[in-house]
């Protein structure tokens, strides 16, 4: 008996969690300009609320419908870390957050990106997302809708405010940790290649 070959790129695609993936994929572009453009806040926050709710959605579709795939593994953390990554670039830029909590997550996924690099080149192939890397992006992608409510002097941003700090606080401690584990899983990873097999 021949392997069953694993179903083309379109077919992966094509199924509902992935679609779901790559409508959050899209949805960077028209957030960013929303809010640097015409400064839409509403409508950005609720393509920020769509990204959420998907991306706690496309896992639990793709689980219920058997509708894992490989391309669904790639593409659900690289619409994560682009929509947070686009996020903290946005806020900075509009003083909504400031450089200094910007810079270690845009950090932490610089040293992510590297430790990827290095897997790669040692025969690895990337690490699975942690319960505390998928934990830390679910806190962070609701932390940044409160945080657009914060804008302003109303009740509801006087509301939306201590809400908004506690959740980025915790969100960023945990994307902070799920970065390390990543650093750690490397180099556990790239010494024991360098071993070799034990005899």
């Amino acid at each position: 008996m021949t392997e069953a070959e694993p179903p083309s790129l379109l077919r992966q695609a094509l199924t509902v969690p992935n679609i779901l993936s790559l409508l959050r994929l899209a949805g960077v572009p028209l957030f960013l300009w929303l809010l640097l453009g015409p400064r839409a806040d509403g409508w950005a926050l609720a393509v920020l609320v769509f990204s959420a709710l998907t991306d706690w959605l496309d896992g639990k579709l793709a689980r219920w419908l058997d509708q894992m795939s490989k391309l669904g593994q790639l593409l659900d953390p690289a619409a994560d870390r682009l929509y947070i990554v686009a996020t903290l670039a946005a806020f900075l830029i509009r003083g909504i957050v400031p450089w200094w909590v910007v810079a270690p997550l845009v950090l932490r996924e610089l040293i992510v990106g590297v430790c990827i690099l290095v897997l790669r080149r040692a025969g690895f192939a990337p690490p699975e997302v942690t319960y505390i890397g998928k934990g830390a992006t679910f806190v962070l992608m609701y932390a940044f809708p409160f945080l657009l409510l914060t804008q302003g002097g109303s009740a509801v941003a006087a509301f939306a405010r201590p809400v908004a700090y506690a959740f980025m606080t915790w969100g960023g401690v945990l994307y902070l940790w799920s970065g390390a584990l990543y650093v750690m899983q490397t180099i556990w990873a790239v010494r024991g290649a360098a071993r070799g097999p034990r005899m």
